[in-house]
């Protein structure tokens, strides 16, 4: 396609930031590459609200390397389940990239014992943080996530699932990582994936960021089809106005309040409008976000997410 060919001259390149954009989490990312787990742990001590709690381990734990130093922090502070929590959360993430992003059929056998290995030590540690502290959100959120990989069963992954939800229903990772559970990409159906979405966000509150999931579901039945159906599929009047009830519901209601990591709650339904044609609605999402690219969901269109944005955002805004 055109769009793609090439930046408009003098345009420069964007980079996503893997801390989202937020101060906060650009220090403690810093803090994690320095291994000063002393400064990660008294940020992480004050933070209370669930979801932002996520979104700063999300950060510690995407930081190449943790499993060199983890240790010693795990050793200084035995009684202290926050360490185990970063070396799990961690753990999981290291556990996809031994894995790779190719399908099964293109993945090799040592890559995927490399996985399973590493998703086991992830899982044990994490296990350990949910039975000394059975209230810890973000282990149970990150259980839900390796529920996929460690290919446990329906109740299994509902047993994770409600160990975060019975006390914080509207946690934003947790319902993102529920959804791909049951995608039919993994242990689902589109049926399921879209009943999912639609009970969510039929009760969730107004402003909830959880709207988004409407968008990824019909982005994933998208990814699903193919070509040309896909962009058929998109362009239905019907598919525009549930994406756009939903965003009324989320993102574009009074009620809504930006928290940290929030710029891929945009993207995602920014890229939805583009798809579908809706183009002045897209606008308002590209105005918003300015130059806060995130790689989830553009990468489904081509590797450089970032250049996708950026030649979509020049379309849109003209």
């Amino acid at each position: 396609m055109g769009l793609f060919r090439r930046r408009k001259q003098g345009a420069p390149a964007l980079v996503a930031d893997p801390c989202l954009y937020d101060p906060a989490a650009a220090r403690l990312r810093t803090a994690m590459q320095t291994r000063n787990w002393p400064q990660v742990r008294d940020f992480l001590t004050q933070v209370a609200d669930p979801d932002d709690r996520a979104f700063y381990v999300d950060v510690c734990a995407d930081v190449p390397g943790v499993q060199d130093w983890i240790e010693e922090w795990i050793r200084a502070e035995p009684h202290s389940t926050l360490p185990l929590l970063i070396r799990g959360a961690h753990g999981v993430h290291w556990a996809w990239e031994a894995r790779g992003a190719a399908s099964a059929s293109q993945t090799s056998e040592e890559q995927f014992r490399e996985f399973f290995k590493r998703l086991k030590m992830a899982e044990n540690c994490l296990d350990e943080v949910v039975e000394r502290d059975p209230g810890d959100v973000v282990a149970w959120s990150y259980l839900v996530t390796s529920a996929r990989g460690r290919q446990v069963d329906r109740d299994e992954a509902e047993r994770r699932f409600r160990g975060v939800v019975d006390s914080c229903p509207w946690h934003r990772r947790t319902h993102e990582q529920m959804l791909q559970y049951v995608c039919r990409k993994w242990f689902g159906s589109h049926e399921e994936m879209f009943a999912f979405a639609r009970d969510t966000v039929a009760k969730m509150p107004d402003g909830s960021v959880l709207g988004e999931l409407i968008a990824v579901a019909h982005i994933e039945m998208w990814l699903d089809l193919p070509s040309g159906e896909d962009e058929e599929y998109m362009r239905r009047p019907e598919v525009m106005a549930e994406i756009n009830a939903a965003a009324d519901r989320s993102v574009r209601h009074p009620a809504y309040r930006p928290r940290p990591g929030w710029p891929p709650v945009h993207n995602t339904f920014a890229m939805a409008f583009c798809l579908g044609g809706d183009l002045g609605s897209a606008a308002q999402q590209f105005q918003l976000l300015g130059d806060r690219v995130t790689d989830w969901p553009w990468q489904y269109l081509r590797s450089d997410a970032a250049g996708v944005y950026q030649a979509w955002r020049a379309k849109v805004l003209g």
